[in-house]
């Protein structure tokens, strides 16, 4: 299954689109001339962004929005509409992490977290589905991680949250079999995008912690996340070691794993 062909009336909703693979997904799909609709709460640089898009002769709109309040993402579908736009592909990329042992956590932290990573991720497309189905077109991209598919003490949250991401999608893939839509989960493991800055990394750690064969470009990533969708593949994973790696921690007891993960992560040093 291919991505819906790109037209004056249709739209790529991206979250997460003012950083990372978010940028770097809006770009991929502006460059196969898919507009897109940039969500995120940081409406200054999503709008440097659709400059540059609008400048390649793209569409891009702008639609800040705070994806941890439910009242805000219960809008998006209707902003969108607004804008005489329909919503042909969904990305779901906005996300955080927090750091550390879950019994040092800040509560209003974790529980902020799981509102963008999984929360509002299931709140999307329960909106935003119904109407693909009906119009049998659309696609939709959620941005999961390695991490979930395997325990991740020193990120327990986040880990858990993108397993949750994993299985929704491929649930969602057996559920909307033969309807026109498709789900693609894209898996992608250490990306130098400042994401782990912002959950609390030393970024030499974070390098030191991981071999430096895994570690993606954003560009990459997202590259690997559109051609995945657009091949109508459920799991995506960039790059050779972490696709071999997500397969060889599945095969290890967790009894075994759990203490090596551990004794690695940063955030338990």
């Amino acid at each position: 299954m291919s991505l819906p062909a790109a037209a004056p009336g249709r739209t790529a909703v991206v979250t997460g689109a003012s950083s990372g693979i978010g940028v770097a997904i809006a770009r991929e799909l502006a460059s196969r001339r898919q507009q897109v609709t940039l969500v995120s709460r940081n409406a200054e640089k999503l709008t440097d962004l659709a400059d540059e898009i609008n400048a390649s002769g793209v569409r891009a709109d702008v639609l800040a929005a705070d994806l941890s309040d439910r009242t805000e993402r219960a809008d998006l579908l209707r902003r969108v509409e607004d804008l005489s736009l329909t919503p042909s592909i969904l990305v779901n990329c906005a996300g955080l992490s927090t750091l550390g042992p879950v019994h040092k956590s800040d509560p209003e932290a974790e529980i902020n977290m799981i509102e963008v990573d999984v929360v509002a991720v299931a709140d999307l497309c329960s909106r935003f589905l119904p109407g693909m189905v009906a119009r049998r077109s659309g696609a939709v991209l959620n941005v999961g991680s390695t991490g979930a598919f395997q325990p991740l003490p020193g990120q327990a949250g986040y880990g858990a949250g993108k397993a949750f991401v994993l299985s929704y999608t491929q649930s969602l893939a057996g559920e909307l079999r033969g309807t026109g839509v498709s789900t693609t989960v894209l898996c992608p493991g250490p990306v130098d995008t400042g994401f782990g800055e912002r959950a609390g990394f030393a970024k030499e750690d974070a390098e030191a912690a991981l071999p430096s064969v895994m570690w993606l470009t954003p560009e990459a990533v997202a590259k690997v996340g559109i051609d995945g969708l657009d091949k109508g593949q459920l799991v995506a994973i960039p790059g050779l070691v972490n696709r071999a790696a997500s397969k060889l921690v599945q095969f290890v007891p967790n009894k075994l794993l759990i203490p090596v993960l551990a004794k690695q992560h940063p955030g338990l040093r």
